[in-house]
């Protein structure tokens, strides 16, 4: 028996729509992707507009039911899988108050100074909250850039805008509500917001969490899973969605915890690279763990008996993106002239990059020694630094746009190395590691992560939909297909593989703790250069 489903990928800058078909395997029957608007201001706010989410999501979503002709009454459910640790806060209608906060947002650092760095600190934070952060959810709001601090910053700068919240949601969750009308949070996104009580048999949204960081508990919704069905299509949704009313609306879970399950490593151990519009390595592990020094934590996934012990790098595809637009159209619109795609989007997109990696294919492992530090809009782990930017070093008269563009991706991947060695230091990972998400798309890169870690990476099909192959197992699980996660291992094999060069590891083993050093002998500089925006709130 073969069901369809439709899973939506909710990513920083875009949302791709994708409908599967499930039997024995997952099927991609057709997809398509619209972008919205990201506000970037100068005091480190960084927005989005959840009507934008919502209309690109009726947009895409009655242009994959007319291309791939399926009819409506044959969509078993939709699930979602989304960027995570947004704010979005809604009224009792389940409309938005103001724009929603960003995870990329970093405005609130009076918030947190305020609210974790007074009294006695470890690690410059209070140590009693620390204690008990970690003690209650296995996390602590350690970065300015955590949900707490945003929520916080509303409630300080805009009181008339904080007295009509309601509830406080994440990407996925006003999604969910948009379409059925339900106010909930799936475990993974009531974690996100570090004041959910993780202990076994206890999980809720933590009183004494919420009471120590001044947050109301009527604004946190009803926790679910990210395999249960929570609703159904509302009339007015399915009108502007083009589905049935009454079609199953399941939680689905954010990206951290759904791309693993897309990637198909799901068992302990098992570590998936993610490479999108920001980056990230993920291990599956069965017990908590807070590595506040190199800012690690075990996170809630979709299968309540694992966690991933997750490490964060802000930007990593978006500084491709950043060197297409600024260092690279003026040869690739020649291209693009040439090709005629302009009125396809994602052939614009995947184009682009094909060509880029394609020019960039002669240069030598280290970029003729030009190094590039990927911190576009600061870091996280293993250090966090909103002040933090890129820069190449070691520019030479020979140096080329060539060497610069393959030095980005050589950067990107040496954060992702320096993540991975501070994963170990916690937890064994196994050899081979899954490499996901538009970056898994090149050849070059894949190849350049191998030998850059000396591992084994493994492909699946469809890297760049992985979120929403998630999405699709969840709701496969949630009907019944499945009896868990963990399955999903069994459908999603690795489609190629990379081996590592040992002449190409000794260039990148002579880069790496220069590339280190790079962050240790700026540090000064960056604050100097950038600490005033955080000051001009």
């Amino acid at each position: 028996m073969s069901i369809y489903v439709i899973a939506y990928d909710v990513g920083t800058t875009g949302i791709k729509t994708c409908l599967f078909e499930l039997s024995e395997k997952i099927t991609l029957i057709g997809s398509s992707m619209a972008g919205y608007d990201l506000f970037i201001m100068d005091n480190g706010g960084v927005e989005q507009d959840p009507e934008q989410w919502w209309k690109a999501m009726c947009l895409t979503t009655s242009q994959v039911m007319e291309k791939t002709k399926v009819p409506k009454e044959s969509i078993a459910g939709i699930s979602f899988c989304a960027q995570m640790q947004a704010l979005v806060l809604v009224d009792s209608a389940g409309m938005p108050v103001r724009r929603a906060m960003s995870y990329m947002d970093n405005r609130a650092d009076e918030e947190m100074r305020k609210g974790i760095m007074t009294g006695p600190r470890i690690s410059g934070l209070n140590a009693y909250k620390l204690f008990r952060s970690a003690r209650i959810s296995g996390a602590a709001s350690a970065s300015v850039k955590d949900p707490v601090w945003k929520y916080k910053w509303v409630e300080r700068h805009e009181p008339e805008v904080f007295s009509r919240v309601y509830k406080w949601l994440d990407v996925k969750d006003f999604l969910v509500c948009r379409a059925s009308g339900t106010f909930v949070m799936s475990r993974d996104s009531a974690f996100a917001t570090l004041l959910c009580d993780t202990r076994k048999g206890n999980v809720r949204f933590s009183p004494e969490l919420c009471k120590m960081f001044g947050v109301r508990m009527e604004h946190l919704p009803e926790i679910c899973k990210s395999t249960d069905q929570v609703g159904t299509i509302l009339p007015s949704a399915a009108g502007e969605l083009g589905l049935m009313s009454g079609t199953p609306v399941f939680s689905g879970g954010g990206d951290a915890s759904l791309i693993g399950v897309g990637a198909g490593a799901v068992s302990e151990g098992d570590t998936h690279i993610y490479m999108g519009t920001s980056g990230w390595v993920s291990t599956v592990v069965k017990k908590q763990k807070l590595d506040i020094r190199n800012m690690i934590g075990s996170i809630v996934g979709a299968d309540p008996e694992h966690f991933n012990f997750f490490a964060e790098l802000e930007t990593a595809g978006k500084c491709l993106e950043w060197v297409k637009d600024h260092l690279a159209l003026d040869e690739i619109g020649l291209f693009l002239e040439k090709r005629g795609i302009w009125d396809d989007p994602e052939s614009i997109h995947e184009s682009l990059y094909d060509y880029m990696m394609h020019c960039i294919s002669d240069v030598p492992a280290g970029s003729g020694g030009v190094i590039f530090t990927p911190w576009l809009h600061g870091n996280r782990c293993p250090f966090e630094n909103p002040n933090a930017r890129g820069m190449f070093f070691n520019i030479s008269l020979e140096t080329g746009k060539t060497e610069l563009i393959h030095s980005v991706i050589e950067g990107v991947c040496y954060h992702l190395r320096w993540q991975l060695e501070a994963v170990e230091k916690s937890f064994r990972t196994n050899p081979r590691i899954r490499l996901v998400g538009g970056g898994a798309l090149a050849p070059i890169t894949c190849q350049i992560l191998a030998d850059m870690l000396g591992r084994e990476i493994e492909t699946v099909e469809n890297p760049q939909n992985i979120g929403a192959v998630g999405a699709a197992i969840a709701i496969a699980v949630g009907l019944g297909m499945i009896s868990d996660i963990k399955d999903a291992k069994k459908i999603i094999p690795a489609l190629r593989s990379f081996q590592p060069s040992a002449e190409n590891r000794f260039a990148y083993d002579r880069g790496f703790p220069v590339f280190q050093s790079l962050y240790r002998n700026n540090r000064k500089a960056f604050s100097s250069l950038n600490q005033k925006k955080a000051a001009d709130l």
